[in-house]
């Protein structure tokens, strides 16, 4: 008797990320739009878990949470806080004790098992932000799509992705997308 194995079906971990044309990732060194906001929400319906690392979980938590309750915002960014405000939220940190909100869970342990355990998940795919741990993610090559908006700015300084970090090998993307926004930047999609 033959035996059919079940494939586990994979959520996709998507990283998505602001960037300056000379590379920059600070988030202050980015121009905030009403555009920029609703590229990321749109990022936002097709998942329904969010990955951060401590500095950025720090950022969006209690900032965008507390945009949800008061509503006190542009539309723009009410109707993202309240998007951001109904996914889970994933925290990798060896210093964070306690989770300030629902729907958050601290994880440590091995990177690349706790990421394979997240994919494994049923429901809707995984967005990862920030800068440090996606720069770790990356190496390990767990990630299946990459959002870039290249803005139209140099901004001389500032944190880079990848920094510290060295590829096993270096890999090829293959471009999905491309979206010119009014702003002057320009949204890339790509997918290993």
């Amino acid at each position: 008797m033959r035996t059919v194995e079940k494939e586990i079906k994979m959520k996709k971990l998507i990283y998505a990320i602001n960037i300056t044309l000379d590379g920059c990732c600070d988030h202050t060194k980015v121009t905030p739009s009403e555009e920029l906001l609703e590229y990321h929400m749109r990022l936002l319906e097709d998942v329904d878990t969010l990955v951060y690392g401590r500095k950025t979980y720090e950022l969006m938590v209690p900032y965008w949470p507390d945009i949800a309750k008061s509503h006190s915002e542009t539309q723009a960014e009410n109707e993202f806080a309240d998007a951001y405000n109904t996914k889970k939220l994933v925290v990798f940190s060896r210093t964070l004790d306690q989770a300030k909100g629902k729907n958050i869970k601290i994880m440590r342990g091995d990177l690349y098992n706790k990421i394979l355990e997240l994919k494994q998940e049923q429901g809707k795919n995984i967005l990862l932000g920030g800068v440090a741990l996606p720069s770790q993610v990356i190496e390990l090559g767990l990630i299946d799509e990459f959002h870039f908006v290249v803005q139209p700015t140099i901004a001389g300084e500032g944190k880079r992705l990848m920094e510290g970090i060295s590829l096993p090998e270096k890999f090829q993307l293959k471009l999905v997308s491309s979206k010119f926004l009014k702003s002057g930047s320009v949204a890339l999609s790509y997918i290993k």
